[in-house]
């Protein structure tokens, strides 16, 4: 799905998903949350805090809560989609209109209100070394703008560019993901800076 500038047009590009999407969107906006777009999805917010989000994919739909490891899940629902790299999301994947469950949503939807109110989270990890997968290091000896370009970005950008990368799981999106890149870092540009 690409990445919209609304959540009107966010639903309307969802294909099948449009229905569920509505029924979602109704739900979280019958809470105290500010409704926004950010990174071209979803994003409810409280007192400016990301709470839980939502998005459509081909084969489910869902919310991701921003602190979900805190929550209590006491109906089990919640799981780490990306095990060992986020610490502190957690999604709650449905498949069909059947699946969602006003009450119970708006229970944790709740419950995640509640520990912004009091300020507990995850901090994200900070001190996490840099690792440039070796596809990256090559092309950027390569590319000498692109190799002073990446070495001038602060810490942060230097791994959104490297983890790019390295979540690519075939060669071939490697080798297309670095083509695409390549004149971002040269210009100076963060990868997500579009959508900060």
């Amino acid at each position: 799905m690409k990445r919209a500038s609304s959540v009107d047009e966010y639903i309307a590009d969802a294909g099948n998903l449009q229905c569920e999407l509505r029924k979602l969107r109704e739900i979280l906006l019958s809470t105290e949350l500010d409704e926004e777009v950010k990174w071209g999805a979803p994003c409810y917010t409280y007192d400016g805090n990301n709470v839980v989000g939502m998005a459509g994919f081909k084969s489910y739909f869902g919310l991701w809560f921003h602190q979900g490891a805190l929550l209590k899940d006491d109906k089990k629902v919640l799981m780490n989609a990306q095990e060992g790299r986020t610490k502190a999301l957690r999604q709650w994947r449905m498949q069909t209109g059947k699946d969602i469950k006003s009450t119970i949503i708006k229970a944790y939807v709740k419950e995640a209100i509640k520990l912004v109110k009091e300020g507990r989270q995850i901090a994200p990890a900070r001190k996490r070394p840099l690792f440039v997968p070796p596809e990256l290091k090559k092309a950027l000896r390569a590319d000498k703008t692109a190799g002073l370009g990446f070495k001038s970005l602060r810490l942060g950008l230097q791994r959104e560019y490297a983890d790019y990368i390295s979540d690519a799981k075939r060669a071939e999106t490697k080798i297309k993901r670095i083509e695409k890149i390549l004149p971002m870092i040269s210009s100076g540009a963060g990868l997500n800076d579009n959508y900060r």
